[in-house]
């Protein structure tokens, strides 16, 4: 039974690792919280990636927590407001998949702070968030933020944070609290943000996606 396991750590590991790692993928979760928030978010970020870092990603896919479609994709992408439910079973599928060298980016578009803490927890029991510190590389990439996440949106006119889940000494999950980045990469008819605050936002996300493509 051991040896099973091995051997499906093996195979995924090869998934992922081999895969063209050109297409990154928006995460459907269950529990009613709004999973499909920012519809226009992703594909700006990707158009912006393209432009600017000079990376052919294409459109971005839906992929479901549990699916063995999620080791097809480096890089997925959980938002929303409410409430998240992982399953069992789906807690061991997305587990597999960060240890295996997916990433996991959440980026909480206001309310779902206390839900995605605990159903993470579930995932890795082990592992507490750490807020990173401002000299992480994920915020000196292409773009330089001396001081760590841009704040995009107010919410609860809290500092915005960037945790992080390191397993084994990776960092598999980013977690952007109080900043809002998704709504940055919105279309700008969606929020009306100024170019300077969707420049910033796209900014970030486009060192969160080249720090992933590129450790």
């Amino acid at each position: 039974m051991r040896w099973k396991i091995v051997c499906l750590l093996l195979i995924a590991v090869i998934t992922v690792e081999n895969t063209c790692g050109q297409q990154i993928a928006l995460l459907k979760y269950r529990g009613g919280g709004d999973w499909y928030a920012n519809p226009t978010s992703l594909p700006n970020l990707v158009k912006f990636c393209n432009n600017n870092l000079g990376m052919s990603l294409s459109e971005p896919a839906t992929v479901e927590v549990g699916s063995k479609d999620i080791f097809n994709y480096p890089f997925i992408h959980l938002t929303g407001h409410g409430n998240i439910i992982f399953s069992d079973e789906e807690c061991r599928n997305l587990r597999t998949y960060l240890i295996s060298g997916g990433f996991l980016h959440v980026d909480d578009n206001y309310g779902i702070d206390k839900f995605i803490r605990s159903q993470m927890k579930k995932v890795f029991p082990e592992l507490d968030f750490v807020e990173l510190p401002t000299n992480h590389p994920i915020y000196h990439q292409k773009y330089n933020f001396p001081n760590g996440l841009p704040k995009i949106h107010e919410h609860d006119n809290k500092p915005p944070q960037g945790f992080g889940l390191i397993y084994e000494g990776r960092l598999v999950c980013f977690y952007s609290y109080e900043t809002d980045l998704g709504d940055g990469w919105e279309d700008f008819a969606v929020h009306q943000d100024s170019d300077e605050i969707r420049t910033k936002a796209l900014q970030m996300g486009a060192n969160i996606i080249q720090y992933v493509f590129t450790k």
